[in-house]
């Protein structure tokens, strides 16, 4: 598929490398020509230095054969504006980063209509809707949910004193009235497609599925219960931090914003409601944490634009017991040393964005007799979790699962009929038209439902 990126940023590097690892064709524009010099040197992709808003610019680099233009510079309006003109001079699809949040809600809509926009992403919000699913189970450093939330997947760390390790899958689901998968084990980096005589370890990643009204009772039962965060400290007043806290008290959290710029103090103040605490002060200041009564917290947030700064003062934070402590980290280099230091939430804007996109990408290239509704990355990245809605055409109607010559390394890992409870299957049950199918794989990149047929 031809692919125009326009705007080689932290989220543009990231989109590029997951679609050059997907087998498509890239072209990238941006103004800085150091920047695309460098993406070019990394990525075997085009590159062309310009305004991605310039005519001559979009016809250089192809934009009448283009299938997809992604622009994700820094302004909203110049991002809305390239997608409107690609669409005129013969693009396909258009998906454009929106990050003001003026421009939500029925705005949004109106102008996704009028610009032909395929899509529009606010990594900014996305990235506070998946926060406010980690505080509201913070047992789970991963949430992900799937057919309108009929199932729910969760991530779970092993700490060497859960009793569950030890023991066998089967031993564990055979004392379990609520229907369960642990669909996937990540040990010591590798990902496991685990049977029911695996036996988990200390320090194992467990992904469970099973539906949401189940899965608290299921935590709490297995021994795996957090208590739920209520009292909550944000470092850094940015977009993810405003609409993080606009959902945290409008569930009746108590919830505190530190902010060193006081322009930013004074609008978060305007902007939230009144029973937010918004605090002026630098958020890497350990005696003014203290002072804000951070050993009484249930969660903490770090989400300055610093990483170096969120990694510090998490683990600073992390060392006074506070339960549940999260990091925004956008550089490779440095979530890798933060999971070395033990810090276990760590979120990324530029992830969630290209996940974003590759999920759209897998859809437009996806073949018959499914579709694509969701997509995660799981495991760290190391496999992912499908949704799809079957189609009459699908090869694998109607056939018990057990007879189906299922790829290694994958699994179906629930099935939801007629908007109902997740059903967990097993090998005598069948996926029937209009299902929807949630699939794990570890081992390939899956377009359709039949890719999972050997």
């Amino acid at each position: 598929m031809n692919i125009i990126v326009v705007g080689c940023g932290k989220i543009g590097f990231s989109i590029v490398s997951d679609l050059i690892n997907e087998g498509h064709d890239i072209t990238v524009i941006d103004t800085d020509n150091s920047t695309v010099e460098e993406i070019t040197n990394m990525y075997d992709c085009i590159g062309v230095c310009g305004n991605g808003v310039d005519c001559t610019v979009l016809e250089n680099a192809g934009i009448s054969q283009a299938e997809l233009v992604v622009a994700v510079t820094a302004s909203d309006e110049l991002n809305m504006l390239c997608c409107f003109l690609s669409k005129e001079m013969g693009a396909k699809h258009t998906i454009a980063r929106i990050r003001n949040p003026e421009y939500n809600g029925e705005s949004l809509d109106f102008m996704r209509h009028k610009l032909q926009l395929s899509m529009a992403i606010n990594p900014e919000l996305l990235m506070a809707q998946e926060l406010y699913n980690i505080l509201k189970i913070p047992s789970a450093f991963q949430v992900d949910y799937f057919a309108r939330r009929n199932l729910e997947m969760i991530e779970v760390r092993l700490k060497p004193e859960s009793n569950l390790c030890g023991k066998k899958i089967f031993k564990i689901r055979e004392k379990q009235k609520i229907e369960f998968i642990i669909a996937a084990v990540m040990r010591q980096g590798e990902v496991i497609i685990p049977d029911g005589s695996f036996e988990l370890q200390a320090g194992d990643i467990i992904s469970i599925a099973a539906s949401p009204g189940d899965i608290q009772k299921l935590l709490k039962d297995l021994g795996l219960m957090k208590k739920q965060a209520r009292n909550i400290m944000i470092v850094g007043g940015s977009k993810t931090a405003y609409y993080l806290a606009k959902m945290l008290l409008s569930s009746g959290n108590d919830v505190r914003i530190v902010e060193k710029n006081l322009e930013r103090c004074r609008t978060l103040s305007e902007l939230l409601p009144s029973d937010a605490i918004i605090i002026h002060g630098d958020g890497s200041n350990q005696e003014l944490l203290l002072e804000e009564g951070m050993r009484n917290l249930d969660a903490f947030l770090s989400l300055t634009n610093f990483d170096e700064q969120n990694i510090l003062t998490s683990l600073f934070v992390s060392r006074h017991d506070v339960p549940t402590v999260i990091s925004k980290v956008n550089k490779s280099e440095l979530y890798t040393m933060a999971e070395s230091l033990g810090l276990d939430y760590l979120f990324s804007t530029k992830a969630i964005t290209s996940e974003i996109v590759l999920r759209y990408t897998r859809a437009l290239n996806n073949s018959r007799g499914s579709s694509i509704e969701t997509l995660y990355k799981i495991m760290d990245g190391k496999a992912e979790a499908l949704e799809f809605k079957v189609k009459e055409n699908s090869p694998i109607i109607s056939t018990p699962i057990k007879n189906l010559q299922i790829k290694p390394g994958v699994l179906i890992v629930g099935i939801i009929r007629e908007g109902k409870k997740a059903l967990i299957p097993t090998g005598d049950d069948t996926i029937q038209v209009d299902d929807r199918v949630i699939v794990l794989s570890a081992s390939q990149k899956l377009n359709s439902l039949s890719d999972i047929i050997r």
